[in-house]
């Protein structure tokens, strides 16, 4: 008997500050389609090109659908077809006998936001954290931006950004909204009818720029000297609200004095390309203004100056008193909220002792490097690291070890799983249970299973507690279903039992913000800590990001067809990756318009298609998106080659976008 047609409300699930609402036509085993939930108060009945089609990647034929062992070289691809009970197996015997060789932080996972739901992206912590293996940061992203924002605002909610409507000044700054966070171009839309200024702030002309009434396109890397120019235009011609920072504000006299008066719009037109003009133009917009809104996005924190751009960047709303205006503030991420959050499954709830740390940006030189003990066993899920770490030829070169155990969780053959020793099948969203919360938004809710997994595909929380009991861990935690642990997560968050209910049933909940919640201020002194006596540099400072000894800054954007490298499988296997140069830089480099030039710098070389563009910044390049191997035009490497593991100046921090490459013809 044909089963009947139905629908189910669920979240997406993928690595944006969106999480949209979704509703899912179920037709049988298979999804049907995929369309966006209109009662979601944020994003409001659309989707994204990526997700408008989810239900292609669901039942794509490249799905892995049951578990491999290799039986060629690392990284050839080749593998048989084995069960499930030798694949476990084999993981049980192989991690024992790393912890009883080498001790047990010679095993490492390695995951990050493959999915985002709060059980499902740290499913693995209980286990590793059991066994003591060497911890993880998870800090790829944007942990920079997020120091940065807490140096001066602690545990302060950031602005909702349905906020936005009623503001009369819009700042997207390095968001390329378009790409990463569209439905906030919803708000956008209704600040403009009200006749609110739109502009854009970034590196590059983006598909977002082209939306904006004024742009202002900055030298790489300079986004904190721009801010501190700002601020010292508001303190000169009388922009400061003195009202709203005596009572909400604590260091302002010694900011003013240590920092902003040291950037008169004269120095910093030299370093951030921006006449001084333009800076005075955008200071007084920013300053006339009753309730400017900023919506600041991640890219500018990846420099090696990135924690301290954003704290720069930060002070602002705090200097016009824009907190005290519907409308006004700034919202950098909501994930701080902690409405409900991912403790019940934390390292911290499940260690057994103090193992070393490994910052996730640090992989290859934690497999190349490591001693006392090295790693000799990788747990890789929710992460495609051989295309997306920095420092790409150390990366690749540690998973090419023999003398290493690599496990894979993955949908899909990605350039990481080609490494493994061990592959197993991955579930997709609609293929398991979770509940997700969002970093753009407070509209929490449940995504339940809608079909079966496909083929022989288990969830990662499934397969953890697989790997636990076959190793004979008898933790409690292994014997709950995913519907437990939910409950579970759901009924220790700090909301009312009312709220919780609503989740569990289902339901997308808005979280309520007190009318007051832009002046409630979590730090120590309850004010905005332009001096925080605990920091190293007790001042929000302008610092020069790191750099390279090359010839052009290398901006690697975001491509709206995909999501750091997901959905690449939606995309033909044919090159995708190009690279955009100003005419004048092509012409004094002697390469011309779709010919193959190589990109380098001393970590690697990349081939590449050359597109002559006109809006390109002179002295930068462009490229968009994190593409599988199969879709570069170079056979061995793809943008990441280029890329460094170094350190942004405080949080340990990605430096994706501090590169610096030289351009020259080839083949």
């Amino acid at each position: 008997m044909t089963k009947p047609i139905h629908t189910i409300t669920s979240v997406c699930p993928y690595d944006c500050p969106d999480a949209c609402g979704l509703i899912v036509t179920v037709s049988g085993d298979r999804i049907e389609k995929v369309q966006g939930l209109k009662t979601h108060s944020f994003t409001r009945g659309t989707l994204c090109q990526k997700m408008q089609h989810y239900e292609r990647t669901v039942h794509h034929i490249g799905r892995i659908k049951m578990p491999l062992r290799r039986i060629g070289a690392k990284g050839s691809g080749q593998f048989e077809p084995i069960t499930w009970e030798e694949a476990l197996q084999e993981i049980a015997e192989r991690f024992q006998h790393c912890i009883d060789t080498y001790g047990s932080e010679s095993i490492m996972p390695y995951s990050y936001a493959g999915t985002m739901g709060i059980l499902h992206k740290g499913a693995g912590d209980p286990l590793f954290a059991i066994l003591g293996a060497t911890r993880q940061d998870k800090g790829i992203c944007s942990p920079a931006k997020r120091y940065g924002w807490n140096s001066l605002m602690g545990s302060t909610l950031g602005n909702r950004p349905q906020d936005m409507q009623d503001s009369d000044c819009v700042i997207l700054w390095s968001l390329n909204a378009v790409a990463t966070d569209v439905h906030v171009l919803h708000d956008v839309k209704v600040a403009r009818q009200k006749g609110a200024t739109l502009w854009v702030i970034d590196t590059h002309y983006t598909e977002t720029a082209k939306l904006a009434d004024e742009v202002i396109i900055l030298r790489p890397g300079t986004d904190g000297a721009f801010a501190l120019g700002v601020a010292h235009v508001l303190a000169s011609e009388g922009f400061i609200n003195r009202e709203f920072i005596d009572q909400y504000v604590q260091g302002y006299e010694g900011f003013h004095e240590t920092v902003v008066a040291d950037y008169p719009p004269s120095k910093v037109a030299r370093i951030t390309g921006v006449s001084e003009e333009r800076i005075v133009q955008f200071a007084r917009a920013y300053g006339q203004a009753v309730a400017p809104f900023i919506r600041l996005g991640s890219g500018l924190s990846r420099y090696g100056n990135g924690a301290n751009t954003v704290r720069c960047i930060v002070a602002l709303p705090a200097l016009v008193g824009a907190y005290l205006h519907r409308g006004g503030g700034l919202l950098s991420s909501t994930s701080g909220s902690q409405f409900v959050g991912g403790s019940r499954i934390s390292w911290a709830r499940f260690q057994t002792k103090e193992t070393r740390l490994n910052p996730m940006i640090r992989l290859g030189p934690m497999l190349t490097e490591a001693e006392n003990p090295p790693i000799k066993a990788l747990y890789v899920y929710s992460s495609n690291p051989a295309i997306t770490s920095p420092d790409q030829t150390v990366v690749r070169k540690g998973l090419a070890r023999e003398d290493l155990f690599t496990v894979v969780h993955e949908r899909f053959m990605t350039e990481t799983a080609k490494y493994a020793d061990i592959v197993l099948p991955a579930t997709t969203s609609v293929e398991h249970n979770d509940i997700y919360n969002s970093y753009g938004h407070y509209t929490i809710g449940c995504g339940y299973q809608a079909i079966p997994p496909v083929g022989e595909s288990r969830s990662n929380w499934n397969t953890i507690c697989s790997i636990a009991k076959a190793m004979q861990i008898e933790d409690p935690v292994f014997d709950m279903s995913e519907l437990e642990m939910i409950e579970d997560i759901v009924r220790h968050a700090p909301i009312p039992t009312e709220i919780q209910d609503r989740i569990l049933a289902g339901e997308l909940v808005d979280m309520e913000l007190s009318e007051t919640y832009k002046l409630k201020y979590g730090t120590p002194s309850g004010k905005i800590e332009l001096y925080n006596p605990l920091e190293q540099e007790p001042y929000p400072a302008y610092r020069e990001a790191h750099g390279d000894e090359a010839e052009f800054f290398l901006i690697n954007g975001t491509d709206p067809r995909i999501l750091d490298s997901s959905f690449c499988e939606l995309q033909e296997d044919v090159p995708m990756m190009t690279v955009r140069m100003h005419p004048e830089d092509a012409e004094r480099k002697g390469v011309l318009q779709s010919q193959f030039v190589r990109l380098y710098n001393v970590r690697g070389s990349l081939r590449i298609a050359l597109v002559i563009d006109d809006t390109v910044p002179k002295g930068a390049i462009v490229s968009c998106g994190v593409w599988w191997q199969s879709q570069s035009h170079d056979t061995e490497h793809t943008m990441n080659v280029l890329t460094a593991s170094r350190p942004t100046d405080y949080g340990w921090g990605s430096t994706f976008y501090d590169v610096k490459v030289n351009v020259g013809p080839c083949d």
